[in-house]
């Protein structure tokens, strides 16, 4: 259940004091292009809000500090996306990222799965193209919502999750692949199947039977000291061919991605980013998924084929990385 809402440039819910509307009241158009068609974009965000008390006050105090993790490289995405597919060239990510920051204060909770969706607004406003016309400037809907994090078992992590190959292909020549657009539908038919099978991912190939990634998630594969992932858009140049011409990637460049890469170097790992094959997923060392809600998630099990050394669990990769993220998510105890 949301506990805090903005849309649009107003807030609702959040703390009853505050005197904003109920949530029932914030209401997207019947006409909305993201409704109707699915255009538009999102990002998901973990975050909170901290509140301590105030060492040596007279009365009872109170610090509270709202942290997001890694804002600036999802505002930094979304305008890039944005831009890409011609949904606006005019995102004002510093007042969308103080509208996120505002919307997960108003929330209260310390603990916070935040989702950021920009659609292409009412579809009117694309009626002077569609009669051929010339196109005009959209006036997007923005929406906000906090809720609470989920909470995943902590047996994912302790033991390792099993992933399914999905059914679905993503075609490199799909302009909107490797963006985060509303169009999730076949993902989470995916993830739906996987589930029925005891799965908790579904790792998606491409149509020339390359890996891409989970349905919600990055790919990383560990072999001896170095660290395989798919490569992602916008890093196509490093498979350029003697032509000097590159293949299309359908890969989202993920922002919990950006920064497992990075972690590995820090404890000695060489990051490769290639075109990888079924075979090299089945022949990792270990497998790792990622995205801004679970963080780093170790598997253990592709379909019926072990990951590794069987019945071993997550390996020493998985468990420091996981370390490391865990370190990255403020707590009470940590200073403003």
């Amino acid at each position: 259940m949301p506990t805090s809402i903005f849309l649009n440039g107003k807030f609702f819910g959040g703390d009853p004091a505050a005197g904003a509307p109920p949530l029932a009241e914030a209401r997207i158009a019947a006409f909305d292009a993201g409704f109707q068609h699915a255009v538009g974009l999102f990002e998901t965000m973990r975050a909170g809000v901290l509140r301590r008390g105030i060492e040596g006050a007279k009365t009872h105090g109170e610090e509270i500090e709202t942290w997001i993790l890694r804002l600036d490289d999802h505002m930094a995405r979304l305008a890039e996306s944005a831009r890409e597919l011609g949904l606006s060239d005019q995102l004002r990510t510093p007042a969308l990222g103080e509208a996120v920051l505002e919307t997960v204060r108003r929330s209260g909770l310390a603990h916070a799965r935040v989702r950021l969706t920009i659609t292409a607004g009412d579809l009117s406003l694309l009626s002077a193209a569609q009669s051929g016309g010339a196109a005009r400037q959209t006036d997007p809907t923005i929406l906000i919502v906090a809720q609470p994090a989920t909470e995943y078992p902590e047996p994912m992590f302790e033991r390792g999750v099993t992933a399914t190959l999905a059914n679905t292909r993503a075609n490199p020549l799909n302009p909107t692949e490797g963006h985060k657009t509303l169009n999730y539908w076949w993902r989470l038919r995916e993830l739906q199947l996987a589930a029925a099978k005891g799965a908790a991912e579904s790792i998606v190939l491409s149509v020339t039977n390359h890996l891409v990634g989970g349905c919600v998630s990055n790919l990383l594969l560990i072999k001896g000291d170095t660290l395989l992932t798919p490569i992602a858009r916008g890093e196509e140049g490093e498979v350029a061919g003697k032509d000097g011409r590159t293949i299309p990637s359908p890969v989202l460049p993920g922002i919990t991605r950006a920064w497992a890469i990075d972690a590995a170097e820090r404890i000695g790992l060489t990051p490769k980013k290639q075109m990888l094959s079924v075979q090299d997923l089945l022949d990792a060392d270990e497998v790792i998924l990622t995205n801004s809600s679970w963080g780093i998630l170790p598997v253990v099990r592709v379909e019926a084929s072990a990951i590794g050394k069987p019945d071993s669990g997550p390996g020493r990769v998985a468990r420091s990385l996981r370390d490391a993220w865990l370190g990255t998510i403020p707590t009470e105890d940590d200073s403003l």
